[in-house]
């Protein structure tokens, strides 16, 4: 009875095997294998790690919650865009026109705006530590409940001024001026 049994059970589990094989296979073809609708939408670029665009115009796109770490994007135009959430690690973003964009809840770390354009720019919740403001214009723009050095801050009232068109609120008071 022994022996009877033995051949059955050999290719019982080799038949396991295979289909477990086969099932591995096809789960991997799943995940590594973009769909056609994924396919279409990794065009889309979320990081700009290292970038030096070409072209630099952002203006008008939506860039939620895209990442620009080390990005050279000196005189880029990113006016009217939506970057809420969109982070600026180490950033070059010397004379950069930042117009109208929404930056809420964005972070801006070691990140160069001397000369940005930030008129009427919402900048609610950001965080921008370290982070040089020099001769950036601010007119209009809302920086309510915004994370800045204090001394970026104090430069930032020297020439502060207006009223934020989309929020309403002041340029002077959102950042807490004396």
């Amino acid at each position: 009875m022994l022996s009877l049994t033995k051949p059955l059970i050999f290719p019982f589990t080799m038949r396991i095997f295979r289909q477990l094989l086969s099932l591995v296979f096809l789960l991997w073809v799943l995940v590594t294998v973009p769909l056609p609708s994924e396919a279409a939408s990794s065009a889309a670029i979320r990081a700009y790690d290292d970038a030096e665009s070409t072209s630099k115009d952002y203006s008008g796109q939506s860039l939620i919650q895209a990442e620009f770490s080390d990005a050279k994007l000196k005189d880029a135009n990113f006016s009217g865009a939506d970057l809420r959430g969109a982070v600026f690690n180490g950033a070059d973003l010397k004379n950069a026109n930042l117009h109208a964009v929404d930056f809420s809840n964005g972070i801006a770390y070691i990140t160069n705006l001397s000369g940005a354009d930030l008129t009427d720019a919402i900048l609610n919740s950001a965080m921008m530590l370290k982070t040089s403001f020099r001769d950036a214009k601010v007119t209009g723009a809302d920086f309510t409940d915004a994370v800045l050095d204090r001394t970026q801050t104090l430069q930032l009232c020297q020439t502060a001024r207006g009223v934020n068109p989309v929020t309403g609120v002041e340029t002077r008071e959102s950042l807490g001026c004396p």
